[in-house]
């Protein structure tokens, strides 16, 4: 099936019989809605029907996945869940299976029963996991859950093995949110020092407790004392961003979903999802189906402790004057030598692939109505210089009302802003209006778009996107002359 979506240079295949054309850890990958190509030659027709494929089931089905990474050397598959750690090999034979609950908590307890007794009624509470990350340089694995107000884990890669827990300090509380999709990390190793990790969450209230967004110590020792800390941490600057307890008082509902982050040269990107902040008040209180939200991209450098090159703009595309605001996921790829001619970009060039749903109302129940997008990050970075520019030349104001909450006029300076600039004490941290909108590849009107990912087979930009009810369509990057069609998976 072949269906024309009204774009010059881009073909989407209904792909009728996905587990015949992924290994069956990308097919469990699509089953828990988190990415990962599938390596699947283009040539070939869809196999017959009533091909049978492999499973891998948690103890209990209400123990949902949440989290899936790949070892990009071995080959081996780590599962986050509720309760639960796996490591399987890549035909989904488990292979170890490490417990992360339930245990006895209470969300009240602050500092966390496991520091000091707690008077609140304790009862059997799931782990949910939060965080996966993979540790390449010291070969472990980073486990966060939502018992005890955000504890981590540092777990071996081979065996799962404890190698710490940290949870003696307050830094090593991340966020007592319970809902999967607030929280992403990205971590950065150093050859000749300790690694950062950059983390940013939802805080659900408890601004006073947890940071939205913060640089931490990942010491190569995981018995540091260190461990977790914040990269920076005096009475003037911190390598941390908290919302104020003013923003919250006027908007109640506010918060900050962290939906994707990675790393891109010198720099450190979060994508989020937020309720917007009138530029002259902070004056919403209504319930949170009344807000409008707006997508945005952060950028920070990898090696600035201060924060001071914090930038954060609006993100999305639009099509036929439709405009996609509401993020829903992404995935950080390379184009491929004909995307890339189409971006007028390298083939080597990093791009970032996102899924928008129509608008900027219900957020929490979005639109059906979705779009499949390409950025290059070089054009990202370059909106965001140009953001940074104009405000140096003295134009405008911050425009972070959130954070700041107030108009704040930019300060002009005779600072050279080149495209490895990181800040200064002044203009920062800085925000802006100017949507940051990429080129919309597809659109699917009936099936919302949840996941994306992407794969370069013989040149072409291969882009894989699952829906709300379970298809996997393939997304191709043709010849300019071919349109843009679709290829949809069997609902499995």
């Amino acid at each position: 099936m072949q269906r024309d979506s009204g774009h010059a240079n881009f073909r989407c295949y209904d792909v009728l019989h996905l587990p015949a054309l992924c290994n069956p850890a990308q097919q469990l990958l699509w089953n828990v809605k988190i990415n990962l190509s599938c390596h699947c030659p283009l040539e070939k027709p869809p196999p017959p029907l009533g091909l049978s494929f492999t499973t891998f089931h948690p103890e209990r089905r209400e123990w949902a996945f949440n989290h899936m990474t790949v070892h990009k050397t071995t080959g081996a598959l780590y599962i986050g869940a509720v309760n639960r750690v796996y490591k399987l090999s890549g035909n989904l034979t488990l292979l170890v299976s490490h417990d992360t609950g339930p245990e006895d908590d209470n969300k009240a307890c602050y500092p966390p029963l496991i520091v000091q007794p707690c008077s609140e009624p304790l009862v059997s509470t799931n782990n949910i996991n939060k965080l996966l990350l993979i540790d390449y340089s010291q070969n472990r694995l980073l486990a966060c859950g939502s018992l005890y107000q955000g504890v981590c884990k540092l777990l071996r890669l081979d065996d799962l093995f404890i190698l710490v827990e940290p949870s003696h300090k307050k830094e090593h509380y991340l966020s007592s949110v319970n809902q999967t999709g607030t929280m992403y990390g990205v971590i950065v190793p150093s050859q000749d020092k300790d690694g950062t990790l950059f983390i940013g969450t939802a805080v659900d209230g408890k601004q006073d407790y947890f940071p939205t967004i913060s640089s931490r110590k990942l010491p190569r020792d995981p018995e540091s004392s260190a461990m977790l800390d914040y990269e920076l941490h005096t009475d003037f600057v911190s390598s941390l961003i908290k919302i104020p307890s003013d923003t919250l008082a006027l908007v109640s509902h506010f918060d900050i979903y962290y939906i994707y982050g990675f790393a891109s040269g010198n720099f450190v990107y979060f994508l989020t999802v937020q309720p917007e902040t009138p530029e002259n008040s902070l004056s919403s209180s209504g319930p949170s189906n009344d807000l409008f939200y707006t997508s945005r991209i952060v950028r920070l450098c990898k090696d600035d402790h201060k924060f001071h090159s914090y930038v954060s703009l609006p993100i999305g595309c639009v099509r036929n004057r439709i405009e996609y605001r509401l993020l829903q996921a992404a995935y950080l790829g390379k184009p491929g030598r004909v995307l890339a001619a189409s971006l007028n970009i390298s083939a080597q060039d990093d791009v970032l692939f996102a899924v928008f749903s129509k608008g900027q109302k219900q957020y929490h129940h979005p639109p059906d109505d979705s779009a499949l997008c390409v950025f290059s990050i070089q054009d990202i970075n370059a909106w965001i210089k140009e953001r940074m520019q104009s405000c140096y030349q003295g134009e405008g104001n911050l425009e972070l009302n959130w954070l700041l909450g107030k108009d704040v006029p930019c300060t002009k300076a005779p600072v050279p802003i080149d495209d490895s600039f990181c800040g200064l004490d002044i203009n920062q941290p800085l925000g802006g209006s100017q949507l940051v909108t990429g080129h919309t590849l597809y659109t699917e009107s009936r099936d919302r778009m949840t996941s994306v990912t992407s794969y370069i087979y013989n040149g072409y930009c291969v882009a894989f996107v699952g829906t709300k009810s379970g298809r996997l369509k393939k997304v191709i990057k043709w010849r300019s002359c071919r349109p843009l069609t679709s290829r949809t998976g069997k609902h499995f």
